[in-house]
């Protein structure tokens, strides 16, 4: 495992979160072996590419909440994606697993 770059162990780890379910940018760290580096997830996952397969709407914030601004664009999206799978969002972005 030491041969792998931290980035493969991320987009292993978030290629692992199961459809319908979401996690947090720190517990994605600890996932990928990278224990307290939730905001050096936020900045890779902000560099992927549009067509990523990988998907990077099941992370939110420790809240629960989608991080990205209310009303933009991206939450949207994001909203949209989580919403697909089955989850629940509040008009403040929360994420409520289904029943």
């Amino acid at each position: 495992m030491d041969n792998i770059s931290s980035e493969e162990r991320l987009y292993t780890a978030l290629a692992s979160v199961p459809i319908g379910t979401i996690i947090a940018y720190g517990e994605l760290a600890s996932a990928a072996g990278l224990p307290g580096r939730a905001r050096w997830v936020g900045r890779i996952l902000s560099q992927l590419p549009s067509d990523t397969q990988l998907p990077w709407h099941r992370v939110t914030n420790a809240q629960r909440r989608i991080s990205f601004p209310l009303g933009s664009d991206r939450f949207f999206e994001q909203s949209a994606r989580l919403q697909r799978e089955g989850l629940q969002i509040s008009s403040t972005g929360k994420v409520s697993l289904p029943n």
